[in-house]
C-alpha cells in the first residue's frame, strides 16, 4: 500500500485562526491523516499523509475555509506514513520571516511555470537565488544557483540587504521546495524597490514532479521535511536520512565517517555538542534499538 503525502499552503485571511483548529483536526484525526498544519491570520501551510480519499477528504475541507477556494496542493506518494501524528499548530506566520508588513497577497514576483524555468536561468541577466536554509542546500540545487546560506529564513532580508549591490542590473529568479518563500521573499524584495523580481511557480518539488530528468538543470535531491527526509526526480524516495542529533541530512558517503555515529553525531555537527549531549544521544539511540524503532 501507499499513501499520498500532500504539501500545500495558501495565503488568505484568517481573522480567528485559533477557531478553525479543533474543526481541521478532528478531520485529519477521524481520517487517520498526519503531519502538520500551520495556521495564521496569514493563511495556512503545512504538509500531511495519508489515504488518497482521507487526503482528498481534508483538501475538500481547507477549500471550503475562507478565501481557500483556489488552494493547490502538491501530491507525491511514500510507502509508509513519514509522520507519527497529527499537529495543527497556531502560529503568528505561517512561514516565518519577521517581516510584519509583508503581505503576498498584495504583490508577489513573476510566476515561472516548471517547464519555462530552464530557459529564464539559463540567462546570462538573470541570478538564480536558491531562498532554503543550508541544510536543505546541502543536498541539492540548480546549477548556477547562488546559496545565501543562512540558518533560518529570517535572515534573508538582512542577507540581501548586504549584498543587494552585487545584483544591480540583473533579473531575480528566487525558488524554494514547494513555493511558500518565494512568496514571501518576491514580496518583500517588490517592497525594497527591486524590479524583475521572478519565482518558480510550485517550487522545487513541482519541478522534480514535471521536468523529465534528462532535461533537468537540478542537482543532487530535494530536502522534504518529513521521515523521507529527500526525493528525486520524479519524487521518488530519495537516498538521504536524517541525523538523530542535529536533524541534517546525512548521505551514504556521509555513514562512512569516523564522525558519523547513528543518533549521536554526523560530519555537520560533529562539533556542535557536548559529551554530556553526546551521550544523552547514544542512550536515546540504545532505547530505540532496544525498542526496534532504532
Amino acid at each position: 500500500m501507499t499513501y499520498t503525502v500532500a504539501a500545500l499552503y495558501h495565503f488568505t485571511h484568517f481573522p480567528r485562526p485559533d477557531a478553525l483548529r479543533p474543526a481541521l483536526l478532528g478531520l485529519c484525526e477521524a481520517e487517520g491523516v498526519r503531519g502538520t498544519l500551520l495556521l495564521a491570520t496569514e493563511g495556512v501551510n503545512g504538509t500531511i499523509a495519508g489515504t488518497d480519499a482521507a487526503i482528498a477528504k481534508v483538501i475538500a475541507y481547507l477549500r471550503t475555509l475562507p478565501g481557500c477556494e483556489a488552494l493547490e496542493w502538491k501530491r507525491s506518494e511514500a510507502a509508509e506514513i513519514p509522520f507519527r501524528r497529527m499537529k495543527v499548530r497556531l502560529k503568528a506566520e505561517i512561514v516565518t520571516m519577521g517581516q510584519p508588513n509583508t503581505n503576498p497577497k498584495a504583490r508577489v514576483g513573476t510566476y515561472v511555470d516548471p517547464e519555462d524555468w530552464n530557459a529564464l536561468i539559463a540567462r546570462d541577466d538573470v541570478a538564480v537565488i536558491d531562498t532554503r536554509n543550508t541544510y536543505e542546500t546541502m543536498i541539492g540545487s540548480f546549477e548556477g544557483a547562488l546559496d545565501p546560506r543562512t540558518e533560518t529564513f529570517r535572515e534573508f532580508p538582512d542577507w540581501w540587504r548586504a549584498n543587494a549591490a552585487k545584483f544591480e542590473g540583473k533579473q531575480i529568479a528566487m525558488f524554494c521546495t514547494g513555493g511558500i518563500r518565494c512568496e514571501k521573499a518576491t514580496s518583500w524584495l517588490i517592497d525594497e524597490g527591486v524590479e524583475g523580481v521572478h519565482h518558480l511557480k510550485g517550487g522545487i518539488l513541482k519541478y522534480l514532479e514535471t521536468v523529465p530528468e534528462n532535461d533537468s538543470r537540478w542537482n543532487g535531491e530535494c530536502y522534504v521535511f518529513d521521515k523521507r527526509v529527500s526525493v528525486a526526480h520524479g519524487l521518488t524516495q530519495g537516498t538521504h536520512s536524517a541525523c538523530a542529533a542535529c536533524g541534517r541530512p546525512v548521505s551514504a558517503q556521509d555513514e562512512m565517517s569516523p564522525d558519523f555515529r547513528k543518533g549521536v553525531s554526523c560530519p555537520a555537527c560533529i562539533d556542535e555538542y557536548s559529551d554530556a549531549d553526546r551521550k544523552r544521544f547514544a542512550q536515546r539511540q540504545m532505547q530505540f534499538d532496544n525498542s526496534g524503532e532504532g
